[in-house]
């Protein structure tokens, strides 16, 4: 079993629609049993709580529900628990180094950076904006997903 995390701030926007983006591949591609994949926040401001509602509707003109997945922090076992930490912003990449055990630092990469193109560095973050930033994420996301499974396929599930 492989297993990754998203991680967003609040994790209420850009992890929660990572997290069903690549939930939704992995299940198209049959490795829904063989990837295990989750999101969380770098701060626990929403604890419990759904994605933001503009998220889960996005999601929704997607194809993707989101609505089962509930906000959590980052706790230090998912340091030891998990394969790839996957951070959606510079902020959110610097904050995991600092509380991760420097044996897990080559754990934590950016997100993006299985995106291809010119897709950036960062998933901006879409909370103070309108609907159309939440669609920007659901591309940047969409993008590195396709990647992503790519190289979990051939680095981890090789046939």
């Amino acid at each position: 079993m492989i297993r990754v995390l998203f991680v967003c701030m609040g994790n209420i926007c850009r992890s929660p629609l990572a997290h069903g983006v690549v939930r939704q591949r992995l299940r198209d591609a049959g490795l829904g049993d063989v990837v295990e994949i989750d999101s969380a926040g770098t701060h626990g401001y929403h604890e419990g709580s759904p994605p933001d509602e503009r998220a889960q509707a996005a999601a929704l003109r997607r194809g993707i529900d989101i609505s089962d997945l509930r906000a959590r922090a980052v706790a230090s076992v998912d340091f030891e628990v998990f394969d790839l930490v996957l951070a959606m912003d510079d902020e959110n990449l610097e904050f995991l180094r600092s509380v991760a055990p420097p044996r897990y630092h080559d754990k934590i990469r950016l997100f993006l950076e299985f995106a291809a193109g010119d897709a950036g560095r960062i998933v901006p973050d879409p909370y103070y904006g309108g609907p159309i930033g939440f669609e920007r994420v659901l591309d940047l996301v969409d993008e590195a997903s396709v990647e992503l499974l790519r190289r979990l396929q051939a680095d981890y599930i090789q046939p």
